[in-house]
């Protein structure tokens, strides 16, 4: 019975910060297809973060942090986040970058991964991240987000 809680509470997690990310009339999209697999992409601020998830993890929550979460499932009716392989940078308008450390998140059956930046306020950063899939191959995604202190 916790496994099950703990995959709908997974699963309610992914789903929102990718409607949250869609509402933003500035996004196309919040996902890229590649072959039998979808990875969703989402950037969100770390308030959002319950305090006891991020105690846990040992997530930094503050008004200028935000999360980079990325999931890989299956194209055709995947629910689960499957285990893959990430990393990125986030640049600004000005070309400085850095780099981002992503982190595994298991949730019951779940998995998605967190990287945590800091950032500007009205920041627009873009973001590229390279994604090893469960077939092995790499396949890269690129998105922009500005991003708002809370």
């Amino acid at each position: 019975m916790k496994r099950i809680i703990a995959a709908v509470g997974a699963a309610v997690m992914l789903f929102w910060a990718a409607s949250v990310a869609a509402q933003d009339a500035r996004i196309i999209k919040s996902f890229e297809d590649f072959g039998d697999y979808r990875v969703i992409y989402s950037v969100f601020n770390s308030d959002f973060i319950k305090p006891e998830i991020a105690q846990n993890y040992q997530l930094v929550r503050a008004g200028d942090r935000a999360f980079v979460n990325v999931s890989v499932v299956e194209k055709e009716g995947g629910t689960k986040g499957l285990t893959a392989e990430m990393s990125g940078t986030a640049s600004n308008l000005m070309q400085q970058s850095r780099k981002l450390e992503f982190i595994e998140i298991r949730d019951g059956d779940a998995v998605y991964y967190l990287a945590p930046l800091r950032f500007d306020n009205e920041e627009t950063l873009t973001f590229n991240v390279e994604v090893k899939l469960p077939d092995g191959r790499t396949e890269t995604i690129t998105f922009r987000r500005k991003l708002e202190r809370s």
